[in-house]
């Protein structure tokens, strides 16, 4: 790691740094990574290339908060041609390795497959808001509190458009039945 990286004064800048940008982007990377650990991954990766950049400390807030946005999102389209090229095992070489569990027998495991890619379906049916406020509550297990500070919404009206939200992918589910 270079030595700039490591003076006590850049300690603190990383610090404030993290504590300004890094639950947006934690939210953004979720919404848009497969796992948790993959956006916490690629969380870190965002935060040690501005530190790797040479005075990023002097750079103003505006543009540090830009560059960081820049990283975030193409961390995440390198995340996906990674994802994209990983080799698939056929379903014979890892059968011997599931569990004799109902649950994991390769019927319930299509059954389950197909009600999750049901279910992403709807939720491209919804407008962006909503489906922001989905994948903050139940993707990212943000409460209430949080996604308004994140939204710059109200706790309440949160509420509320989480309540709609369901409502109208419940209603969406029906008319698909």
């Amino acid at each position: 790691m270079q030595q700039h990286l490591l003076s006590a004064g850049n300690d603190a800048f990383a610090a404030e740094l993290y504590q300004r940008y890094a639950q947006e982007i934690f939210a953004y990377l979720r919404m848009h990574t497969p796992t948790r650990e993959d956006a916490e991954d690629l969380l870190i990766d965002v935060f040690l290339a501005a530190l790797e950049q040479k005075n990023f400390q002097n750079v103003p807030i505006e543009r540090q908060r830009a560059y960081l946005w820049r990283v975030a999102q193409n961390k995440t389209v390198d995340l996906h041609r990674r994802l994209k090229r990983r080799q698939v095992s056929p379903i014979e070489q890892v059968a011997d390795a599931l569990y004799f569990d109902e649950d994991q027998e390769p019927e319930q495991h299509a059954m389950r497959t197909e009600r999750h890619a049901l279910l992403r379906t709807h939720v491209q049916e919804l407008p962006e808001l909503q489906r922001k406020l989905l994948y903050l509550r139940f993707v990212n297990g943000l409460r209430s509190a949080e996604i308004a500070r994140i939204l710059d919404k109200r706790e309440g009206t949160v509420r509320m458009l989480l309540s709609r939200t369901l409502n109208t992918l419940r209603s969406i589910y029906e008319k698909h039945k």
